[in-house]
Protein backbone atom coordinates (compact mmCIF):
# COMPACT_ATOMS: atom_id res chain seq x y z
CA UNK A 1 0.00 0.00 0.00
CA UNK A 2 2.86 2.41 0.75
CA UNK A 3 4.07 2.16 -2.86
CA UNK A 4 0.68 3.38 -4.06
CA UNK A 5 0.68 6.22 -1.54
CA UNK A 6 4.21 7.20 -2.53
CA UNK A 7 3.20 7.27 -6.20
CA UNK A 8 0.18 9.50 -5.43
CA UNK A 9 2.42 11.91 -3.52
CA UNK A 10 4.95 12.06 -6.35
CA UNK A 11 2.22 12.56 -8.97
CA UNK A 12 0.90 15.48 -6.91
CA UNK A 13 4.38 17.01 -6.76
CA UNK A 14 4.85 16.37 -3.04
CA UNK A 15 7.90 14.90 -1.36
CA UNK A 16 7.47 11.39 -0.07
CA UNK A 17 8.08 11.54 3.68
CA UNK A 18 7.59 8.99 6.43
CA UNK A 19 5.01 11.27 8.06
CA UNK A 20 2.93 11.69 4.90
CA UNK A 21 3.03 7.95 4.23
CA UNK A 22 1.98 7.25 7.83
CA UNK A 23 -0.94 9.69 7.56
CA UNK A 24 -2.12 8.17 4.26
CA UNK A 25 -1.83 4.66 5.64
CA UNK A 26 -3.78 5.63 8.77
CA UNK A 27 -6.53 7.23 6.67
CA UNK A 28 -6.69 4.19 4.39
CA UNK A 29 -6.95 1.84 7.38
CA UNK A 30 -9.57 3.98 9.12
CA UNK A 31 -11.64 4.46 5.97
CA UNK A 32 -14.38 7.00 5.56
CA UNK A 33 -14.27 10.64 6.54
CA UNK A 34 -11.86 11.23 9.41
CA UNK A 35 -10.85 14.15 11.59
CA UNK A 36 -7.26 15.09 12.34
CA UNK A 37 -7.84 13.88 15.91
CA UNK A 38 -8.96 10.46 14.67
CA UNK A 39 -5.88 10.20 12.45
CA UNK A 40 -3.64 11.33 15.33
CA UNK A 41 -5.15 8.71 17.64
CA UNK A 42 -4.70 5.96 15.05
CA UNK A 43 -1.07 6.94 14.53
CA UNK A 44 -0.44 7.06 18.29
CA UNK A 45 -2.15 3.69 18.82
CA UNK A 46 -0.02 2.25 16.01
CA UNK A 47 3.16 3.43 17.70
CA UNK A 48 3.84 6.18 15.14
CA UNK A 49 2.80 9.45 16.80
CA UNK A 50 3.22 12.64 14.81
CA UNK A 51 3.33 16.14 16.33
CA UNK A 52 -0.01 17.92 15.91
CA UNK A 53 1.43 20.76 13.80
CA UNK A 54 3.11 18.27 11.46
CA UNK A 55 -0.14 16.33 11.12
CA UNK A 56 -2.21 19.43 10.33
CA UNK A 57 0.38 20.69 7.85
CA UNK A 58 0.51 17.27 6.19
CA UNK A 59 -3.26 16.96 5.90
CA UNK A 60 -3.54 20.50 4.55
CA UNK A 61 -0.74 20.16 2.00
CA UNK A 62 -2.05 16.80 0.77
CA UNK A 63 -5.58 18.21 0.45
CA UNK A 64 -4.27 21.25 -1.44
CA UNK A 65 -2.38 18.93 -3.80
CA UNK A 66 -5.43 16.72 -4.39
CA UNK A 67 -4.04 13.63 -2.66
CA UNK A 68 -6.79 13.93 -0.04
CA UNK A 69 -10.26 15.37 -0.22
CA UNK A 70 -11.77 17.51 2.50
CA UNK A 71 -15.16 15.97 3.20
CA UNK A 72 -17.31 19.06 3.60
CA UNK A 73 -20.12 18.15 5.97
CA UNK A 74 -20.93 21.67 7.06
CA UNK A 75 -19.78 23.68 10.07
CA UNK A 76 -17.53 21.99 12.55
CA UNK A 77 -14.37 19.96 12.36
CA UNK A 78 -12.71 19.25 9.03
CA UNK A 79 -12.80 15.67 7.81
CA UNK A 80 -10.41 14.12 5.34
CA UNK A 81 -10.61 11.13 3.06
CA UNK A 82 -8.68 9.31 0.40
CA UNK A 83 -10.78 9.40 -2.74
CA UNK A 84 -10.05 9.06 -6.40
CA UNK A 85 -12.96 11.08 -7.74
CA UNK A 86 -14.73 14.32 -6.85
CA UNK A 87 -18.00 13.76 -5.01
CA UNK A 88 -20.41 15.30 -2.54
CA UNK A 89 -21.76 14.14 0.83
CA UNK A 90 -25.00 13.28 2.57
CA UNK A 91 -25.01 13.96 6.31
CA UNK A 92 -27.56 11.76 8.06
CA UNK A 93 -29.76 13.69 10.48
CA UNK A 94 -30.46 10.54 12.51
CA UNK A 95 -27.07 8.83 12.98
CA UNK A 96 -24.62 11.50 11.81
CA UNK A 97 -23.06 9.21 9.22
CA UNK A 98 -21.45 10.87 6.19
CA UNK A 99 -22.18 9.12 2.91
CA UNK A 100 -20.45 9.77 -0.42
CA UNK A 101 -22.76 11.03 -3.17
CA UNK A 102 -21.46 10.82 -6.75
CA UNK A 103 -21.01 14.09 -8.57
CA UNK A 104 -23.13 14.34 -11.73
CA UNK A 105 -20.17 15.52 -13.81
CA UNK A 106 -17.44 13.76 -11.84
CA UNK A 107 -15.15 16.77 -11.71
CA UNK A 108 -14.85 20.19 -10.12
CA UNK A 109 -16.70 22.50 -9.96
CA UNK A 110 -19.56 20.33 -11.34
CA UNK A 111 -22.18 23.09 -11.39
CA UNK A 112 -22.25 26.48 -13.05
CA UNK A 113 -22.58 29.35 -10.59
CA UNK A 114 -23.99 31.64 -13.26
CA UNK A 115 -21.85 34.58 -12.14
CA UNK A 116 -20.43 36.36 -15.18
CA UNK A 117 -16.74 37.07 -14.74
CA UNK A 118 -16.32 34.77 -11.73
CA UNK A 119 -13.83 31.93 -11.76
CA UNK A 120 -15.23 29.03 -9.76
CA UNK A 121 -12.89 26.11 -9.13
CA UNK A 122 -14.93 24.12 -6.62
CA UNK A 123 -18.54 23.61 -5.56
CA UNK A 124 -19.48 21.32 -2.72
CA UNK A 125 -23.01 20.19 -2.20
CA UNK A 126 -24.04 18.91 1.22
CA UNK A 127 -27.17 16.79 1.26
CA UNK A 128 -28.98 16.43 4.58
CA UNK A 129 -31.55 13.81 5.37
CA UNK A 130 -31.51 10.12 6.22
CA UNK A 131 -28.84 7.68 5.10
CA UNK A 132 -30.10 4.46 3.48
CA UNK A 133 -29.83 2.51 6.74
CA UNK A 134 -31.80 5.04 8.79
CA UNK A 135 -34.36 5.54 6.01
CA UNK A 136 -34.91 1.76 5.84
CA UNK A 137 -35.39 1.65 9.62
CA UNK A 138 -38.14 4.26 9.37
CA UNK A 139 -39.90 2.55 6.52
CA UNK A 140 -38.74 4.74 3.84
Amino acid sequence: MSDGHAARLRQAGLRVTAQRLAVLEALANLGGHRTADEVSEALRDGGRPIPRATLYHGLSSMADAGVLLVADAGPGVARFEIASSWHHHLVCRACGRIVDVPCASGSRPCIDAGLPGAVIDEAQIIFRGLCPTCAAGRGG
